[in-house]
């Protein structure tokens, strides 16, 4: 059976606006922990639009936003000497940023579902866990495209803005398809070594490196990024339904935040106690203004394990989570289900 599944790194163009909105996230956490925050962001070439709610005890004025959201892209990799090495007509620095701004508040009638303990939405949401605790339980497909990703962005082998494509037949990787930004300094034969360092040293696989024979112009000055396009990449890449919506630009009490994150956990739970079994999914659903969930296990087959109802509030599921902590911004570099 084939599997397949990607990774992007954080400096790909949809990653980076989800990176900026995690660490404008952070910056209002660290001031008020009771923060409601859902914030769209896009960036194109060195213009960042930002439009969304925020209700917060923390003032920015909008000079300070701007200011956070170069910081949040310099730290990302787009610095002005990563700039001058590829030059400005192939991506951008963080401190060229010019930011446009559309913040509101939440609206009174999410708040009173959350504030009445109980969810702010209705929703189902998906959490997915395999027998490989060599690969923490992850499906093994993407793992491995995200080992061989973040290797290749934390090593800087060329440049940062990072695609990698890993397919498994059954147990065996058979092929590895790896898009990265690539100019007269650097070589196939620098990646293929990375690769096959991530795969223990074999090399008993198709790889593909940067098909169409040219990647320069890379980052948002090639393609747009808006946040949540990369669902797939954050949660189990094509071995798992997708439930809720974006996870990267909202708060904790956000059941697209929350009970994904639940979901997750309650499959991992699962499989830890079950030994036998090779995968579990987990299906959660909710409705607005209640705290009762609806829970539900599956086989690879959609044949249904176990079920229940449970009352859990999201203060339950955001201490358990520690989601009132400015950590997002590393959740976001480091994987949600890390």
């Amino acid at each position: 059976m084939y599997k397949t599944s990607e990774y992007v790194s954080l400096a790909h163009p949809d990653k980076v606006a989800d990176g900026i909105a995690c660490f404008l996230l952070d910056r209002y956490l660290e001031q008020d922990p009771m923060t409601r925050y859902a914030l769209e962001v896009m960036i194109k070439d060195n213009i960042v639009m930002l439009g969304g709610e925020i209700t917060s005890k923390a003032q920015y004025s909008p000079e300070d936003i701007a200011a956070f959201v170069r910081v949040a892209v310099n730290q990302i990799g787009y610095t002005r000497a990563y700039q001058r090495f590829w030059g400005k007509e192939n991506t951008i620095c963080g401190d060229d940023i010019m930011v446009t701004q559309h913040i509101g508040q939440q609206s009174p009638d999410i708040a009173r579902g959350v504030d009445g303990n109980g969810w702010g939405d209705q929703g189902i949401f998906w959490g997915m866990a395999t027998n490989t605790p060599e690969t923490g339980y992850m499906p093994k497909d993407h793992w491995l495209a995200r080992k061989i990703g973040k290797h290749l962005y934390d090593s800087r082998y060329a440049g940062i803005d990072i695609k990698t494509q890993v397919t498994m037949q059954d147990d065996k990787i058979d092929e590895i398809v790896v898009a990265i930004p690539m100019n007269h300094r650097h070589f196939d034969t620098d990646i293929a070594a990375a690769v096959a360092f991530c795969c223990d040293g074999k090399r008993d696989y198709k790889l593909h490196i940067n098909g169409t024979g040219k990647f320069l112009r890379h980052g948002p000055v090639g393609d747009c990024g808006v946040t949540g396009r990369k669902l797939a990449v954050d949660f189990y890449g094509g071995n798992c339904k997708i439930g809720g919506g974006a996870v990267f630009n909202k708060d904790g009490t956000k059941a697209d935040l929350s009970l994904n994150l639940l979901a997750r956990a309650r499959a991992l739970s699962y499989i830890q106690e079950h030994p036998d079994c090779p995968e579990v999914f987990c299906s959660i659903s909710c409705r607005i203004g209640s705290p009762e969930i609806l829970v539900a296990f599956y086989d690879g087959q959609n044949n249904e394990f176990l079920s229940y109802r449970e009352c859990i509030s999201p203060e339950e599921v955001i201490n358990h989570f520690r989601l009132r902590e400015p950590r997002f911004a590393q959740m976001c570099r480091n994987g949600l289900f890390t």
